[in-house]
This record gives structure tokens, C-alpha cells and sequence, in this order.
């Protein structure tokens, strides 16, 4: 027997295709027919998703082989196998027993070629999400529907419609089912909820986070109020226009904590949230030196004057021996009502030229409070952020 008919069918059938493919390696596609390369294009991804099933349908059967040579699990014996990323691996080892143990048609799709692998996995992520006492005959319903989908519908698509399959297969149940599973994966977003600080060291700290999609809609909303704020008829553009969206947005974040009132936050250790900040007199008078949040991290002397402006902050100026001269009060701070007055008398920020809509600035002391300025209408002005940093 010869070592071609001693090989399994499946590793035959493999080893005829590189064969075949191997004879047309040197042959110039340039010179086929329009409707020629398309039907090449097609039935190529065709004959794609016909291997990817017989090559899913053998690492779901390689269970024990990848339990012997030592690997974690299939996933990881896949990846190590094929030289892939681990998530890569594991993607392809859930999609392989899923198609085995539970969704036969939509292997069957993939057989044929008309299911892509990019579709089937999101076919069956679709199919794991249906509810676990669905009738049988309803979930086989709904994996046909979307098998035949795939005919139609790129995977982005289908992602769509697999949410509401429901409502096509069952509409009957469809609204209820579908207020559990948002019940559910809301419940699943709040645990994942999470925001890390991790300071650089080089005057940033690194935000890393995981938010819900509605808390995430709504800070990113507010941030666009920020980064696009409505301008005057017949402004010209300003530099704003030509700073990087992602940096926009970070700036868009800090414009946003100093426009939150202190005083409708909650109350923190039987206080309300605020911040203390020390720096020696001298260095808030002569515009050197820095100040200190306590228990964070360096300021300089003009970032201390502009918070002194916006942020509920209590400055501490200490003298020459550290004593404690002054521990200011968050009254320093613009009234709501007098904030009010300023957006009807400036309309816009005061700066030259600028023409950022009142209702996104902040009010700005004209004598500054480190040489005894106080908080009174008529001196004060409104400003952009932007010119607020400028101004301190």
C-alpha cells in the first residue's frame, strides 16, 4: 500500500488541495476575465470555510491528544500547534466544540461553504445567548434562520440579527426574553466596572477603565459638549480645530471635573468633597515655586491660582516655617447666581477673539485671590478653559 492511500481521508484530502494549489502557484490571475476573478474570489472563500470546518472538526476530536502532550487545554495546544496568538487558539477551540456539541447545521454550513468562519462565530455566539428553557424547536428554528443569513449578510450584520431572533423565530415571547437578557447584561456590566489610576510619573496618570455602554454614552456625550462647543455665526476656526480628537477629549475630561459643583456631590467623611491643596505664600504671590495636593501629587503655582477660580479646593498657604496662615474657604468660588449674571453680560469668553459660547466657560478673578481679590461681579470675567490656563 502506498504512503498516499495509507493516509487518513481527511489528511488525503488536505494533501490533493496543496497538490492542486501548489500546480497553480505560478499562474497570473492578471489574465483572467472580470467575471472570471470573481468567481475565483468566491469560490476560493467558499473553499476557505469548507477547510476551517474539517480542520474545526479535528481539533474538537483532539481532545485527548492535546491532554496528552501536555497542554493547559485545547486551546492552548492549538495556538502552540499552529504558531497563533492564545486568544486566537482558544477562539477557534471554543468555536470547534461549540459546532461539535451543540450546532450542527451551522457546521454544516461552513461544510458547504456557504457559512464563513468570522460568520459561524458569531452565529453561535447568538445561539449561546438564547435562553436556556427555550423549546428545542425553537432554538433549531432560530439556528436555521441564521445559518440562512449568512447567505445574505456580512458578519456585522448578522451580530445584529442574532440579538433579535427572537423576535423573528418566537415573537410570541420575544419582549419578555429580551427584558431578562438586558436585565442580565446589565447586571454583567456593572461587575465589570472598573477604573484604574496608575500615575506615570511625569506629571500624567494613566486612566484605565471598563464602564457600562449607557455610562459610557453619556460621559461621551458630555465630552463632545466639550470638544465641539457651539460657536458664534461666521466664527473663524480656532486651534482647538486643529488639536487631535483623542487629546481633545482628554481635555474635554478635565474641563468636565472643573465644571462639576463641589456642592452637589456627595458628602465625604461628613463633608463635602474637596480638595486641599498647600503651597507657601511667597510662591502663590511671586508665580514660582509649587503647590501639593494632599495626598496626590505636585502643582505649580499657576495651576493652584486657576483651581482657587473653578475647583472646590481649600487652599492651605503656609509661611516660612510651614505654619498654617490661611486655610481658604470653597466660598472663594463664583455663586451659582452670580455665574448666571456673567453668562447673560459676557455671552461668550472675554478673550479676544474667542468666541466659545458662555455656558463652557469658567469664571476667572481679575485680581486673583493670592493677592486679596475677591469674588465680586465686576471682577470677574468669563473664560474658555483654554484661556483660563493661559490666564494663570
Amino acid at each position: 500500500m502506498s504512503e498516499h492511500t495509507a493516509l487518513h481521508p481527511i489528511r488525503a484530502a488536505a494533501a490533493t488541495a496543496k497538490a492542486a494549489f501548489k500546480d497553480v502557484r505560478d499562474v497570473q490571475p492578471v489574465f483572467m476575465s472580470p467575471a472570471d476573478q470573481e468567481a475565483a474570489v468566491r469560490e476560493l472563500a467558499e473553499l476557505e470555510a469548507i477547510v476551517a470546518e474539517a480542520r474545526l472538526r479535528v481539533v474538537a476530536a483532539a481532545q485527548d491528544t492535546a491532554s496528552r502532550s501536555g497542554a493547559r487545554d485545547l486551546g492552548a495546544w492549538l495556538s502552540t500547534l499552529t504558531l497563533t496568538d492564545f486568544n486566537h487558539g482558544r477562539a477557534d477551540a471554543r468555536l470547534a466544540e461549540a459546532l461539535d456539541r451543540r450546532w450542527a447545521k451551522v457546521a454544516a454550513g461552513m461544510a458547504d461553504g456557504s457559512v464563513s468562519t468570522d460568520q459561524a462565530q458569531v452565529v453561535v455566539h447568538a445561539l449561546d445567548a438564547l435562553p436556556k428553557d427555550l423549546d428545542p424547536e425553537l432554538v433549531a428554528k432560530a439556528e436555521q434562520q441564521l445559518v440562512d443569513y449568512c447567505k445574505e449578510f456580512r458578519p456585522r450584520d448578522l451580530r445584529r440579527l442574532g440579538r433579535r431572533i427572537l423576535e423573528i423565530v418566537a415573537p410570541d415571547i420575544a419582549e419578555a426574553e429580551e427584558a431578562k437578557r438586558l436585565e442580565d447584561e446589565e447586571r454583567r456590566a456593572r461587575e465589570k466596572c472598573r477604573l484604574v489610576f496608575k500615575p506615570i510619573g511625569d506629571g500624567t496618570t494613566r486612566l484605565t477603565g471598563v464602564l457600562p455602554d449607557l455610562d459610557a454614552h453619556r460621559l461621551r456625550t458630555y465630552l463632545d459638549a466639550f470638544t465641539s462647543p457651539r460657536k458664534a455665526e461666521h466664527a473663524a476656526g480656532g486651534e482647538e480645530d486643529r488639536i487631535p480628537y483623542p487629546r481633545r477629549l482628554g481635555h474635554a475630561f478635565c474641563a468636565l471635573l472643573e465644571h462639576l459643583d463641589p456642592n452637589n456631590l456627595p458628602a465625604h467623611g461628613g463633608d463635602t468633597t474637596t480638595l486641599l491643596v498647600t503651597i507657601p505664600l511667597e510662591s502663590l504671590r511671586n508665580e514660582l515655586g509649587t503647590g501639593t495636593v494632599v495626598g496626590g501629587e505636585p502643582l505649580s503655582a499657576a495651576a493652584v491660582r486657576r483651581l482657587a477660580c473653578t475647583a472646590g479646593i481649600i487652599p492651605v498657604v503656609l509661611g516660612g516655617k510651614s505654619e498654617v496662615l490661611d486655610l481658604g474657604r470653597t466660598r472663594r468660588l463664583f455663586s451659582p447666581a452670580q455665574r448666571k449674571a456673567m453668562r447673560l453680560r459676557d455671552q461668550h469668553c472675554r478673550a479676544e477673539g474667542c468666541t466659545i459660547p458662555a455656558g463652557w466657560c469658567e469664571a476667572h478673578h481679575l485680581d486673583p485671590w493670592a493677592n486679596g481679590g475677591n469674588t465680586d461681579l465686576d471682577r470677574g470675567v468669563l473664560l474658555c478653559s483654554w484661556h483660563h490656563h493661559r490666564a494663570h
